[in-house]
């Protein structure tokens, strides 16, 4: 399915039975194409089918890349129709797990929420943003939908404003601010005969959606092939004639760095980082009825692994691990110059 889509023009079930093949022939990107599918399985109603691929990912042997939020995912798909006892158990195990990624926490969260567990909702949020964002500069951009639905809920509570309400109010950048967007009272207004009162709710509903839509809408980085050295060692002694392409690895760090600022500077727009390993490469050489040989297809094995969602956004986040694996932060290792 084309990004640009119209969401009312996808058949959702041939789109999930789609990826499903797809993860098939790729299983080194199982992960990420299976929860697409599960999400469009859901999006069709077809709820029981989700959660069996939602175990399908749990059971097996390969490690995930976020078992967690294939959880926090499972639970909030079963209690959509009517599992709600386990829903509960696997978030009470998402909670405690305290995971380090966000989306777990916001899609759990969220589940909590939208069946008016407010005051459970309320402290998933708190715990979250407490257990990520305490003692960080910049809230990274992952973490917002924590802070701004930790603010709605405690608008639904009647709480006053506290420091990490502020915090939310920072980094809302919506002309309509999330006082007013989460304002309790404003669904009394859908049922008003005033026309300048629904108006003015239209408004505000359109701002609301403009900021789904922007989190939402990620269109394809343009991404630069990371090889780590194990891979590229490996890739180099089986295909030598790419040594061309990378003298060594050290060069090649490099080049990736230089290359995206460059296009950085060019006002080039959401750029990424895509790891390449071997067998994924030479599956994709396959697929194109192409020797790995051959060095033109490498942008475009880039190129795939982005649009299969494997890209990392560039620059990371400010405190964050550079993009190269060294463990080191970015503003000490490759961003040093930055």
């Amino acid at each position: 399915m084309r990004p640009d889509t119209p969401a009312e023009n996808v058949d959702h079930t041939a789109e999930a039975a789609r990826l499903e093949r797809t993860a098939g022939l790729y299983p080194e990107d199982a992960e990420a194409l299976l929860l697409r599918a599960a999400a469009h399985l859901e999006l069709s109603g077809d709820r029981p089918t989700a959660s069996t691929l939602y175990d399908r990912l749990l059971s097996s042997t390969a490690d995930l890349d976020n078992p967690h939020l294939v959880r926090a995912l499972k639970a909030s798909n079963l209690w959509e129709y009517g599992h709600e006892a386990e829903a509960r158990a696997i978030i009470e195990g998402v909670r405690s797990a305290s995971p380090q990624d966000p989306a777990p926490w916001v899609i759990v969260a969220e589940a909590l929420e939208s069946h008016d567990e407010l005051e459970a909702a309320h402290e998933t949020y708190t715990e979250a943003v407490h257990r990520l964002l305490t003692d960080v500069a910049e809230p990274p951009y992952a973490t917002h939908p924590l802070l701004f639905g930790r603010h709605r809920v405690r608008r639904m509570l009647g709480e006053s404003h506290d420091e990490w309400d502020a915090l939310a109010d920072t980094v809302h950048s919506l002309p309509i601010t999330l006082d007013e967007l989460h304002d309790p009272k404003r669904v009394w207004s859908l049922g008003s005969e005033n026309p300048a009162e629904l108006e003015a709710e239209i408004l505000r509903l359109r701002a609301e959606l403009g900021a789904y839509r922007e989190a939402l809408s990620r269109p394809f980085p343009v991404a630069i092939l990371h090889w780590p050295a194990t891979e590229l060692t490996e890739l180099l002694e089986a295909y030598p004639s790419l040594s061309t392409e990378y003298p060594t690895h050290e060069t090649h760090l490099a080049t990736i760095e230089s290359a995206l600022r460059e296009l950085a500077s060019s006002g080039t727009p959401n750029l990424g980082i895509v790891t390449g390993t071997v067998p994924s490469y030479e599956a994709f050489a396959a697929s194109e009825l192409s020797s790995p040989s051959d060095a033109t297809l490498l942008p475009q094995y880039a190129t795939t692994l982005a649009a299969r969602g494997r890209a990392v956004a560039w620059p990371p986040q400010q405190g964050a691990a550079c993009w190269c694996g060294s463990g080191q932060p970015y503003g000490q290792c490759h961003g040093s110059d930055a």
